[in-house]
């Protein structure tokens, strides 16, 4: 019912077919190997997170002391903000090189 000449389009359609399989699958890895680096760049801080929770809180219950503090309350406060500002800015630093790096 067949003859060569459909068996040979038949093959060569297989042989594209197996090409374009071949290109998918090489890219699909490519593109798992970038997302597998992307979180490896962004790994996550669970010291510097749970530092950063804490600062909040204690910025929270310094907003809600009472002000006769002779002012050290609000140079704590000021205090506080800087460590915040700078336990992000490690967070980011982190991510940006891979997850870590010098302090």
């Amino acid at each position: 019912m067949f003859n060569d000449t459909h068996m040979e389009l038949n093959m060569t359609d297989a042989k594209i077919d197996r090409r374009r399989l071949a290109l998918l699958t090489a890219g699909a890895a490519a593109a798992l190997g970038t997302i597998g680096a992307a979180s490896k760049a962004e790994a996550y801080q669970g010291n510097m997170e749970r530092a950063l929770s804490s600062l909040y809180d204690a910025m929270a219950s310094l907003r809600e002391a009472s002000s006769n503090k002779g002012g050290h309350r609000v140079k704590a406060m000021a205090l506080i903000q800087q460590a915040i500002e700078q336990t992000q800015a490690g967070i980011e630093f982190a991510d940006d090189h891979g997850g870590g790096g010098a302090e």
